[in-house]
């Protein structure tokens, strides 16, 4: 426990006494290079969902050894409808057969491209590295296949910026091919442009809440079905009753936004589009409230929380 407390407290010290260091992009890098290099060589401290990576690696790693058809083998049966995993797997096959090795560089890219993200779109990084560290780090460890896809959806965020769809439908499309659940970053696109007055908000969140008492997320879930074969873990169920931490961190964020909203009026429109998305993430969690193990679905929008906080932040 000591480990990740020094670890968290870190960039806390920076952030209070190291201000030259708000957008050092060496200090970003060092950051996410030590917390990649962490989080890559903690062996199975993920879990299930490492332990079963490894597994389906290590079938894909043996048939690129013995130079046999990925298709005959049934190296694509794994995740049907999620082949760009099973792609990245097979690319990394060709330079290494170690599970471990597999997990660490697929977690160097996952920091990779949290880093792109985190420079583009946070104003304050040692602050960023703090409000990750509390909200996200632990996901990196387990949910490796969905923070990637999440990862990869952030790459879409300037074509929504610049309204080019075809651009970011295609990205979006790749992240689905790593976790089809990366669908529920398409909506942002219509969204993410509008100025929403603070009553409007009031009312969507109402209504979230709402829906998320119902049992029409359940149905959705059901409809959808479970995010692969091999994933006892991702059976998305609305079953399970109220979750208070769902609600405490959708209002917790709200609130600050909330007394904050009329610094946003006249924003630029990157800034309005991350605080639509950090709108999304507290309405999202609203709507699974009801949810017993999809809070991570949230995941997609998680660097809009961090960008608006800390743009908040200075201000």
């Amino acid at each position: 426990m000591w480990l990740y407390l020094i670890i968290f407290f870190v960039p806390v010290l920076l952030y209070l006494y190291r201000q030259y260091l708000s957008k050092d992009v060496h200090f970003l890098a060092m950051m996410l290079g030590f917390l990649a290099l962490f989080v890559g060589m903690g062996d199975m401290l993920g879990g299930y969902d490492r332990y079963i990576y490894g597994e389906i690696f290590d079938a894909i790693a043996d048939t690129t050894t013995l130079g046999h058809s990925y298709l005959l083998d049934g190296s694509f049966s794994y995740f049907p409808k999620e082949s760009g995993f099973i792609r990245i797997n097979i690319i990394i096959s060709w330079f290494t057969e170690n599970r471990y090795i597999f997990i660490l560089l697929l977690t160097f890219i996952i920091y990779s491209l949290l880093f792109v993200s985190l420079k583009r779109y946070a104003v304050n990084y040692p602050f960023a590295v703090i409000v990750f560290l509390g909200l996200w780090f632990f996901f990196t460890f387990t949910y490796l296949r969905q923070v990637l896809g999440a990862t990869v959806a952030w790459l879409s965020i300037p074509y929504i910026i610049k309204r080019k769809p075809i651009k970011f439908f295609i990205v979006v499309l790749i992240a689905m091919s790593i976790h089809k659940s990366a669908i529920l970053f398409m909506p942002v696109y219509f969204i993410a442009h509008i100025s929403w007055s603070q009553k409007t908000v009031k009312w969507t969140m109402i209504a979230a809440l709402l829906l998320g008492l119902s049992s029409i997320p359940n149905s959705l879930f059901s409809a959808y079905g479970d995010m692969s074969q091999v994933e006892m873990q991702a059976d998305y169920s609305a079953a399970g009753g109220f979750r208070i931490a769902y609600f405490l961190e959708a209002a917790f964020f709200l609130w600050i936004i909330w007394k904050n909203y009329e610094d946003f009026e006249n924003c630029d429109i990157q800034t309005r589009v991350l605080l639509n998305m950090a709108l999304i993430f507290c309405a999202l969690l609203l709507f699974i409230i009801s949810s017993e193990n999809v809070g991570r679905l949230s995941c997609y929008y998680i660097i809009s929380i961090i960008s608006t906080l800390t743009t908040i932040s200075i201000r």
